[in-house]
């Protein structure tokens, strides 16, 4: 049976990725899709888009915008520089380009140019980095940054009353256009987790990749869950962004 995998915030971890796609052992026939941030972090970020880019000459995959890797886009095609960006991974990316040729860097632009905001598949689940706010859903968003930047959505669907039915007039608007929705951006580290955390309808599918937890995949109907080794253990000789 053709598999629907989603992937979280990868942050440079290319060694984790690799064994993550083993432990899923991948095949042809699985669609895989990827929740953004793929850079900033452990020292393999421009080697991870690499890895990336053939990835989907032979497999089915989405890959979504995150915030980190919208910045560093904008590092690579403009030389565009941003403070806080070079404090929260930024210049582990800068280093990791080093040595990359000029022709090489237009591959990886382009690679960044063709990601996507937001994808909805045919069972109405929206898989999105982060969240959006317009609550008439994610096609009327004002600013395309809130597909990578919200966190207004995760942190709803986390204080939402459990006893609330569905149906209810206070029941959140944007939650009830979806029947599954899928972000990553906000590690579930943050609320001493170590796995995808489910609220209301939503998966945060971020566990930490780029601090002190693991990468994680999820199979989007059965939930099915994989997840590598701490990530910090796979680049014990770096800091990173700890």
């Amino acid at each position: 049976m053709e598999r629907t995998i989603v992937i979280g915030d990868i942050h440079g971890g290319l060694k984790a990725l690799i064994q993550l796609l083993e432990r899923i052992k991948i095949t042809p026939q699985d669609r895989l899709i990827f929740l953004g941030d793929y850079v900033d972090g452990w020292s393999d970020s421009a080697n991870v888009v690499t890895y990336l880019i053939e990835l989907g000459k032979q497999n089915s995959c989405t890959f979504l915008r995150g915030n980190h890797d919208d910045l560093t886009h904008r590092w690579l095609k403009t030389g565009e520089l941003n403070e806080q960006w070079l404090l929260h991974g930024g210049q582990s990316s800068m280093d990791a380009y080093r040595n990359f040729t000029k022709p090489e860097i237009e591959t990886h632009i382009n690679f960044f140019e063709q990601m996507l905001n937001y994808y909805i598949d045919k069972e109405k689940r929206l898989f999105v980095h982060a969240g959006f706010t317009n609550l008439h859903g994610p096609e009327q968003e004002y600013h395309n940054t809130g597909y990578y930047w919200d966190r207004t959505l995760w942190e709803t669907a986390l204080s939402l009353d459990t006893s609330l039915p569905r149906e209810h007039d206070h029941y959140p608007a944007r939650l009830k256009l979806f029947k599954e929705i899928f972000i990553g951006h906000t590690p579930t580290t943050r609320i001493k987790k170590d796995k995808p955390v489910n609220a209301a309808n939503v998966w945060n599918v971020d566990t930490g990749a780029a601090f002190k937890g693991k990468l994680s995949a999820m199979e989007v109907r059965t939930k099915e869950l994989w997840q590598s080794d701490p990530v910090f253990e796979l680049y014990a000789e770096e800091n990173g962004r700890n």
